[in-house]
């Protein structure tokens, strides 16, 4: 058997590779280890963990490494625990490879860990392009540790070549999140209205605006989105919280401020789990924040969506997005933009480059366990090009 680690740090990252994780687990020579850390095992973020039980899967591990708060210094110590930490679970109980998604510090720290001991990795998502998150070097840094690359799109293909990645190595297999909303049954309207606790849904914005951690102003950012939000008028609003990036508790509070004073059209969530919140992307009227499945996601559904700021700056933009600066007048036009009928429109011609003829995760799995199973090493090589 061969022992394949599956480390999960948030409810995004879980959400894409539940559908890996279930094919994994049906290989006959593969033993799935998932090890859950990082905000599913914090209630202040949800408790998450309870979605992967849900979902069907045990972690066998499970890492509490957010002890230091999240600011810069914070985040600092915890790449530094993390590290730590995963030095002694992989001494202890050795990966035959380590599959990670992504682009967060603590998954960095986690490949940091594996690398050093001489453990594979094979990374999901690479390559991507995030102007305005210190996730983009964290990214780039997994990429030059990974053994195996699954990007989600010609882009982060093409440029994963140029960061020195062998073409053997690199499988341009698509997004999971476009699998996902192809996929998975979504919830009707009235079944997402009773989960949520919110008759009378429709219409509704459905918001998540996450720190820009290269400039450091949450507070002021996040105040702008409100702000514009106040000036829409005749939507509701569904709010899916920050995730633990530095500034990301002082959103939170903004947003658990904004939806008490605006508690007749606006409720916010820690998390609402795959399902429900691909089924509030598909009866949204917008999505509308900075979170990459604005960007990424929304194609799939042809809904219109507005990306704020730069911290998604560097992604293939579609049709159905429209992308702002972050002060309060240029998100409220990109805002009313998206809910003209015109735009609707426009929307409705869009096409996801995260779509390719295969089955990601199927395809993940077959290239997973083929190198598990094969006379592989980790010493690499910068790839020049032919």
């Amino acid at each position: 058997m061969k022992k394949v680690f599956v480390v999960t740090s948030t409810r995004a990252d879980w959400g894409l590779l539940k559908p890996v994780c279930a094919r994994l687990e049906k290989e006959e020579n593969i033993q799935l280890v998932i090890v859950a850390t990082g905000t599913h095992l914090k209630a202040e973020y949800g408790n998450t963990i309870e979605e992967i039980r849900r979902h069907g899967f045990e972690p066998k591990y499970m890492v509490d490494i957010l002890k230091f708060g999240n600011d810069d210094r914070a985040v600092a110590k915890t790449i530094a625990h993390t590290i730590e930490e995963f030095t002694v679970l992989f001494s202890f109980d050795r990966p035959d490879l380590l599959l990670v998604l992504g682009d967060r510090y603590e998954m960095f720290a986690v490949c940091t860990a594996a690398s050093a001991l001489g453990v594979p990795v094979a990374h999901i998502s690479g390559g991507d392009v995030t102007v305005g998150a210190k996730d983009d070097f964290y990214r780039h840094c997994m990429t030059a540790m990974a053994n195996l690359h699954f990007p989600s799109c010609d882009d982060s293909y093409n440029r994963l070549l140029r960061l020195g990645q062998h073409p053997s190595t690199v499988h341009n297999v698509g997004g999971l999140g476009d699998e996902n909303i192809r996929n998975l049954e979504l919830m009707p309207l009235e079944e997402l209205e009773n989960s949520l606790g919110f008759g009378n849904l429709t219409p509704f914005l459905l918001i998540t605006y996450h720190p820009e951690t290269q400039k450091g102003t949450p507070e002021a950012d996040m105040q702008n989105l409100l702000d514009a939000l106040d000036e829409v008028d005749g939507y509701n609003m569904i709010f899916t919280k920050s995730n633990a990036d530095a500034g990301g508790e002082i959103i939170n509070k903004m947003v658990d401020d904004y939806c008490e004073k605006h508690s007749d059209r606006a409720k916010a969530f820690f998390s609402l789990g795959l399902k429900r919140y691909l089924s509030a992307m598909k009866y949204c009227a917008a999505v509308v924040g900075n979170s990459s499945s604005g960007v990424v996601e929304t194609p799939t559904f042809k809904v219109p969506a507005v990306n704020i700021g730069d911290r998604q700056k560097g992604r293939y933009i579609a049709e159905n997005v429209i992308c702002t600066k972050d002060d309060k007048d240029s998100i409220l036009h990109g805002i009313e933009k998206a809910l003209s009928a015109e735009f609707a429109q426009v929307a409705a011609t869009a096409e996801s480059p995260y779509h390719k003829d295969c089955v990601p995760s199927e395809e993940i799995t077959r290239k997973i366990v083929e190198y598990v199973n094969s006379n592989h090493n980790t010493v690499k090589i910068f790839y020049d090009g032919e």
